[in-house]
């Protein structure tokens, strides 16, 4: 029950005794807050709470573990219903900023080849019930998260329609009433989901996972980019900016040696012309096994990154970088899929 809008609890629970609206509403309130029972819904008649608990369940998840970095980063394994397992993660900038990085998916298709997520294979969806406990659990322990992140396990656009309704009910203005502009979406790039949510929303904004803007080199690394090339995704992306009148952030992760050369600096900024778009720098997060080729894979060294960060500062980009954050609890960008 935790996680549904009050029209969607009046519809689970008008097959039994109905409930008065405003009841509803009080127990939108109290999922919305976190409480992990029916029997601490104390401003409910003792009979009505005993009614829920027979009829429903108020999570269908559960928290397994709980892993803390000095950074500030905190990690959630949470075991879902089947028994299969996915990671939450809150973000701490550093200035008193929390951020919930939340999961759509057990496991991700995509596969991309720096990605811990990516190597343990696809298992299935989440329902929009579900994403939404795993923030009401984050929510439970930090109240004073203020943004979103969808950037945890899996790709957001492979199931569109449950996160719709998983941001109604982040942004319902009577209950956590979180501006859309504060909730970012991470995508490997699939064209008809980019323009699907261009055109059907939701209406939030849009993270890239670009990497590498050389063809040839993107379809190695990320195998969604065989069936979405560049020139169909950056088409994709001018569709979602006309549409959405937002700015887009490009991600790529820096992988040692591999995309950090003038030829990737070049063929970045030529993607980036005539977008309205940030480059988000993210050197790469180390898990172990993972392998581009038969090597295995290495952040690149500071001397490195700087060097391509001035080479596309060069080229009038806007360039940011991510720091390292969470990779005490294998938190971090990739890393998610596995408590340490």
């Amino acid at each position: 029950m935790a996680g549904l809008l009050p029209e969607e609890i009046a519809r689970l629970t008008e097959g039994g005794a109905s409930f008065p609206s405003y009841r509803l509403k009080q127990i939108y309130e109290w999922t919305r807050r976190g409480v992990l029972s029916f029997d601490d819904m104390n401003n409910l008649p003792p009979e009505m709470r005993k009614s829920l608990k027979s009829r429903f369940r108020l999570f269908s998840s559960a928290v397994s573990a709980v892993l803390e970095d000095e950074d500030g980063t905190v990690k959630f394994q949470i075991t879902l219903e089947d028994g299969n397992k996915i990671e939450a993660v809150i973000l701490n900038d550093g200035k008193g900023r929390k951020t919930a990085c939340l999961s759509v998916q057990a496991g991700c298709p995509a596969a991309c080849v720096f990605c811990k997520t990516g190597a343990l294979g696809f298992t299935r969806n989440l329902k929009a019930g579900e994403i939404t406990e795993e923030y009401i659990f984050l929510k439970k322990h930090a109240p004073d998260i203020s943004h979103i992140v969808i950037m945890g396990m899996g790709e957001p656009l492979f199931n569109l329609e449950e996160l719709r309704k998983a941001s109604g009910f982040f942004c319902d203005k009577e209950g956590f009433n979180i501006s859309r502009r504060r909730i970012t979406l991470s995508t490997s790039g699939i064209v008809p989901g980019i323009r699907d949510m261009a055109d059907n929303g939701p209406d939030l904004k849009l993270a890239l996972s670009l990497t590498s803007a050389r063809e040839d080199l993107r379809a190695r690394l990320m195998p969604v980019a065989k069936d979405n090339p560049l020139t169909l995704l950056k088409e994709s992306l001018v569709y979602f900016q006309k549409k959405q009148k937002s700015r887009i952030t490009l991600e790529a992760v820096l992988l040692g040696g591999i995309n950090t050369g003038t030829e990737d600096a070049r063929a970045l900024s030529c993607f980036a012309r005539g977008l309205d778009a940030v480059i988000n720098l993210i050197p790469w997060n180390p898990v172990d096994g993972l392998l581009f080729e038969g090597k295995a894979l290495s952040p690149p060294p500071e001397s490195e990154i700087a060097e391509y960060e001035a080479a596309l500062k060069n080229r009038g980009l806007n360039v940011t970088r991510r720091y390292k954050k969470g990779r005490g609890v294998m938190g971090a960008c990739g890393q998610l899929g596995g408590c340490p």
